[in-house]
């Protein structure tokens, strides 16, 4: 195999006679899925235990820890931390031992149909490298430690107490305005004034923040690392920073506080990819007060899975419950909080393979995304009830969603889409439009698969959305605005990248999240480009789609996600 390079035909007949597939099912993976299915997992540098099989061909100590790393950087999103399958199919040694390490070599080389990406043939693993994984997958899998309560404690500080905190605002700022703006790679968030559009402070925080959350009070920001670092920050400090922190896990995605009357800011909660697990904790303090595991039966073939995780997680204003979304499993659980020593749980089944979502505009109605089931499951949090399954495009992936009035079928909320170029109006008024309520009322047309987000405001008349994981640098580079009240009239392009202004040193410049100032006249972007590379994030006047200003500072290392305290507080988007 060594110089071996088929042609796309000789490729299809090679599926065929190995894989067992015919040639008109070769369709890969879109570059838009490989991009967002391989991120990297905090899990690559953890210590674990060599795992050999004497039935498995040998590995050095060296070559299995070169394959480890592999396989938590590209792998383990779709196969599962335990090769047990999540989105993608199980890879332990009794599967992968009586393939043998040839068959190993072509189906990780070439790919497959169902979704396998082609890592040698597009040049992302080396033919050494594949080698190393196809001895890899024939071993146990190592697995890392658990993390429980000792361990949390372990990370646990508090670093100024309750009673040593300001009992008012201690700055000038507009903290309704400000931005808590997620700086990938360099383990930071930045808060940005947006009344100035001046930094206010850069806070270390965990690895690679994946949200921002503001408690009911709007004093405190949260924020939560991959590699379940949790940060609060007091923002009525002189200058705002850590007040407390925590480590929750070893890979986390999900953090919120508790809104209903009555508990404002009193609770905590964070959920971790490893262990699948979460944790309600002191509001004042995150003192972790409650772990409670999530590992169980899958929501269709009811078969036990070891690993389910936490994708995301709201507070419902309805009742003193949090709504936990659990990916493998497809289970929505309605925790409710309100007697701490008996914890409730009100298991709902939606869809396998939960990830993000938003309110509707009511705030009753959470429409949680199933990525790879292609469905969008509606949750009635007064009533605890799914009324819905709604299927939608490839790969809905709408972060909280966007809402807005539709010119004919009243109030609805939108998705994106990772794996086409769609996006999704899904009818959200069961009284007034009943006829139209919790199914798509249309489908736009947009610039591409690998959509993250996509945003609107309740004093705007125009949706954005992105698509910063598109192959094409065109498009990457520039955002897709509609007119919500000439939705058929298509999009307009602004080249958002272009606008940054930033010097022609090779970065990325991929466009990521939309995200409105309080008053909703502003929309911000993130330009992200690599951490060696210069980013900056561009404000465009929402009324005239013209550039309004550009933030370049050095500090700025891979600007991602942007949370508007006033919206995020209040669940505006």
């Amino acid at each position: 195999m060594k110089n071996y390079r088929p042609t796309s035909v000789a490729a299809a007949l090679l599926a065929t006679v190995v894989l067992g597939v015919s040639a008109q099912e070769q369709k890969g993976v879109s570059e838009a899925e490989k991009n967002y299915q391989a991120g990297t997992s905090p899990l690559t540098a953890t210590p674990m235990v060599q795992s050999t099989n004497p039935k498995a061909p040998p590995m050095s100590l060296a070559e299995f820890d070169a394959a480890r790393k592999i396989y938590f950087e590209r792998c383990a999103g779709c196969h599962g931390v335990l090769r047990k399958g999540a989105t993608g199919k199980p890879l332990t040694p009794d599967l992968t031992v009586p393939k043998g390490t040839d068959y190993l070599k072509i189906f990780i080389a070439y790919g497959s149909p169902a979704g396998m990406p082609n890592w040698q043939t597009s040049g992302e693993l080396t033919e050494a490298q594949v080698d190393l994984m196809a001895r890899y997958i024939q071993h146990e899998p190592p697995q890392p430690p658990e993390w429980g309560l000792a361990d949390m404690k372990g990370t646990w500080k508090v670093t100024v107490a309750p009673a040593d905190r300001p009992t008012k605002k201690m700055n000038s700022y507009n903290i309704s305005n400000i931005f808590s703006t997620t700086l990938r790679d360099a383990g930071e968030v930045a808060l940005i004034d947006g009344d100035s559009k001046k930094i206010i402070s850069i806070i270390k925080t965990g690895y690679a923040v994946h949200i921002s959350r503001v408690s009911a009070s709007g004093r405190y920001l949260f924020v939560i690392g991959r590699d379940g670092r949790v940060n609060m920050i007091d923002l009525w400090m002189e200058t705002p920073t850590n007040v407390a922190e925590i480590r929750i896990g070893l890979e986390a995605r999900s953090v919120e506080t508790s809104k209903f009357k009555g508990y404002e800011d009193k609770l905590a909660i964070a959920g971790a990819y490893w262990p699948p697990q979460f944790v309600i904790m002191n509001g004042d303090t995150l003192e972790p007060l409650k772990i409670v595991a999530t590992r169980g039966m899958t929501v269709d073939t009811q078969e036990y899975h070891p690993e389910p995780r936490v994708a995301s997680i709201v507070s419902s204003l309805h009742k003193p419950e949090f709504i936990v979304n659990v990916k493998e499993t497809g289970k929505s659980l309605m925790v409710d909080y309100s007697d701490m020593k008996s914890l409730k749980l009100t298991e709902m089944g939606v869809a396998r393979y939960l990830h993000d979502g938003g309110w509707d505009s009511s705030k009753r109605y959470f429409m949680v995304a199933a990525n790879q089931s292609n469905k969008i499951g509606v949750i009635d949090s007064k009533n605890d009830t799914v009324v819905a399954v709604v299927d939608v495009g490839k790969i809905p992936h709408p972060g909280r969603g966007a809402n807005f009035k539709h010119p004919k079928y009243g109030p609805v909320w939108s998705t994106g889409h990772l794996g086409d170029e769609t996006v999704s109006l899904i009818g959200t008024d069961p009284v007034k439009h009943k006829a139209h309520a919790f199914k798509v009322v249309q489908t736009l047309a947009g610039q591409g698969g690998g959509s993250l987000f996509l945003k609107s405001h309740p004093k705007s008349r125009h949706l954005y959305v992105d698509t910063p994981l598109n192959p094409d640098a065109g498009l990457s580079q520039s955002i897709a605005v509609y007119d919500i009240n000439n939705l058929d009239k298509g999009y307009k392009v602004l080249p958002i990248g272009q606008w940054a202004g930033l010097p022609d040193d090779g970065g990325a410049k991929r466009v990521v999240q939309p995200e409105y100032n309080k008053a909703g006249d502003e929309v911000w972007f993130s330009v992200w480009s690599a951490k060696d590379k210069a980013s900056a994030i561009v404000v465009v006047d929402d009324k005239t789609l013209q550039l309004k200003s550009v933030i370049r500072d050095p500090r700025l290392i891979t600007p991602t996600g942007k949370f508007n305290v006033h919206n995020t507080q209040h669940d505006v988007y």
